[in-house]
């Protein structure tokens, strides 16, 4: 027994020995490299090239393809679409709304699963969860008008069908607008009407603004001419046109407003006829043509807006990458291989565990810090990211406490904690833009990188702490091999995480009181999520007084501990349920239902926790603990 209290035993050795567990991580190894290569393509059309395009939306700069991607995930809750026997990924629908509706409108995008919505679209309920804009485009305006009622009536008050119909609602303005930024809705030969345009109209309205006529009356004919370009930069969804070298946000306009600044520029934006070209040769199922058009927009971005056109790259080949949903596929992976390894009591699986949860945080590292990098902001700015960073720390955590002590107990509560949070995140992302615009109260990337990302380090080993607990508790029940040995080196593991989230949880509270006075004028406010986040310190605090006070060791210690993770669950999302307070950003309905799951599996861990007697309440060797 070393000082520290870590069993001298344990299996300091190198790299696992058998061919195994080496190809177990070769494999971990090869998946992540994988996510290297340029996605491949499904057609002649190179929607690479075309998905790396920078446009302006939700006010910041990025490729089309994270248009595509979170677009088509608001509407359909996945991030491809089925168009008969083929698979379409995201940037080949968007190509599909931006240049040729009347496709697009019959591929099966919108997720409607509500009874009452689908009778008000006169369908019949079936196994079928999906359905195309021409199956809803005769009840349009009954929809708007239902969703025009459910929105003077609170979100958190609403009925089930009210919060199905706007959602419906919203996801149709969505579409909508995504159909009329670069061209109008249904129009064709857009190239050819814009030489007309610069040909015919330019001249003419040039010569009204500038002659003798300027004080007269606008020409009937001219405003219709121009009258469905000005539509085009109301409905835009994005911004596809730099106006500067530097890319700034503010330098970004639409396609219609391109087109409408020809009357006072002697050429279009460069811009305007690429996507013209681009469109044409995508209706006629020219490749080339399409190629051309988008190979030759990238040289000119190349040169004119350098940082708008590298930030957009990145940004696709992060999409593509895809580090926690490969990290989220790894960490379930290593859950299991260390179950294998205690069901065969191997020491090799267990340390092709270990490595493998290493080659997993780092891919959940890479992704973080890429996301730092886009955003320019500290890695906790939304709800999203707090579940990224949340399992982050947990895993960091746990991988450390497994590196000290090597008995898989630290790779399975992290592995499983990085799966869960990184599942909860993929959830999340169904609400938009992961790295949206920072709300103005929120807008301090001190406080940021300070009160947020401390208080959520606290989230992070609060819930270790849990898991380890539940590991505990659990593996006594059902692991014939359970001595007061394994049993005392988890109630430290325990112990020592507990004071970690003590003194982080309370540092992050403090801070995020000093934050409050800064922007409310008030210290401390008896908000909800105030008191979340004074709960989970008052909580910690209680179980270390237990433990100290001898009134909570062995399986009493591992029963408060878990009942933390509930309460940092209450906390931690318990602010949205409600729906009021200051830290109240956005009422999640679905989410009531998977936290009530979830308050219920703590409690039923707590509850197997009685069904066999306690061991006695010391460590190794008897040495009390």
């Amino acid at each position: 027994m070393t000082s520290w209290g870590i069993p001298a035993d344990v299996d300091r050795r190198g790299p696992p020995a058998g061919w195994w567990p080496v190809a177990i991580l070769f494999l971990f190894v090869v998946y992540l490299l994988a996510g290297l290569r340029p996605p491949r393509l499904s057609s002649s059309f190179d929607l690479n090239e075309f998905g790396r395009l920078p446009a302006l939306n939700g006010g910041r700069i990025k490729p089309l393809d994270t248009i595509a991607r979170a677009s088509l995930l608001m509407l359909s809750g996945k991030q491809s679409v089925r168009a008969g026997e083929r698979s379409l990924r995201a940037i080949e629908w968007l190509a599909d709304v931006l240049f040729d509706p009347q496709r697009a409108a019959e591929l099966p995008v919108f997720e409607i699963d509500d009874p009452d919505i689908l009778g008000l679209l006169g369908i019949q309920q079936t196994d079928k969860r999906r359905y195309a804009f021409f199956d809803l485009i005769q009840k349009l305006d009954e929809i708007e008008r239902q969703a025009t009622l459910a929105e003077r009536v609170k979100p958190e008050r609403r009925s089930r069908f009210q919060t199905a119909v706007t959602r419906l609602q919203q996801r149709l303005t969505l579409y909508r607008k995504l159909q009329n930024t670069l061209q109008l809705s249904g129009a064709e030969d857009t190239l050819q009407r814009l030489h007309d345009f610069e040909a015919r109209v330019a001249p003419a309205l040039r010569s009204h603004l500038e002659g003798s006529q300027r004080e007269g009356r606008f020409p009937s004919r001219l405003f219709h001419e121009i009258e469905p370009y000005r539509f085009l930069d109301e409905a835009a969804e994005f911004y596809p046109l730099p106006l500067s070298k530097t890319g700034e946000e503010r330098d970004w306009v639409s396609l219609g407003r391109g087109v409408v600044a020809r009357i006072h520029a002697d050429r279009y934006h460069p811009g305007v006829p690429a996507y013209a070209a681009m469109g044409d040769a995508w209706r006629a199922g020219n490749a080339p043509d399409f190629n051309r058009a988008t190979a030759d927009y990238q040289k000119w971005l190349a040169a004119f807006s350098p940082a708008g056109r590298s930030r957009a790259r990145y940004e696709f080949s992060f999409n593509h990458a895809a580090p926690f949903y490969r990290s989220l596929v790894i960490y379930l992976a290593v859950f299991l291989i260390i179950l294998g390894s205690w069901m065969v009591q191997s020491k090799a699986l267990n340390q092709a565990a270990f490595y493998g949860l290493g080659l997993a945080f780092a891919a959940h590292t890479f992704g973080l810090a890429s996301r730092m990098a886009l955003q320019g902001r500290p890695p906790v700015t939304n709800l999203y990211s707090s579940a990224i960073f949340v399992g982050w720390a947990a895993v960091l955590l746990g991988w450390v406490l497994e590196r000290l002590f090597r008995k898989g107990i630290g790779s399975l509560a992290a592995s499983w904690i990085g799966f869960t949070t990184l599942i909860i995140a993929h959830h999340l992302a169904s609400s938009g833009d992961t790295l949206e615009m920072m709300r103005a109260v929120l807008d301090s990337n001190f406080w940021l990188a300070t009160h947020v990302v401390t208080i959520t380090i606290g989230y992070g080993s609060t819930f270790l702490s849990g898991f380890l607990a539940a590991v505990y508790l659990l593996r006594r029940l059902f692991d014939k091999g359970w001595t007061p040995a394994l049993a005392g080196a988890i109630e430290r593991m325990v112990y020592g995480v507990v004071c970690f989230s003590t003194l982080f949880s309370f540092v992050g509270t403090i801070l995020g009181g000093i934050w409050a006075d800064q922007s409310w004028g008030r210290f401390w406010g008896w908000d909800p999520k105030e008191n979340g986040a004074l709960l989970i310190v008052l909580w910690n605090v209680f179980i270390l007084h237990a433990r100290w006070g001898g009134y909570a060791r062995g399986e009493n210690l591992m029963r408060l501990a878990v009942i933390g993770n509930i309460v940092t669950a209450l906390s931690w999302f318990g602010v949205n349920m409600l729906g009021i307070g200051l830290h109240a950003y956005g009422f999640m309905d679905k989410a009531f239902v998977w936290l009530l799951i979830f308050i219920a599996s703590q409690l039923l861990i707590i509850s197997l926790g009685f069904l066999r007697p306690r061991l006695p309440a010391t460590g190794e060797l008897g040495r009390p603990l």
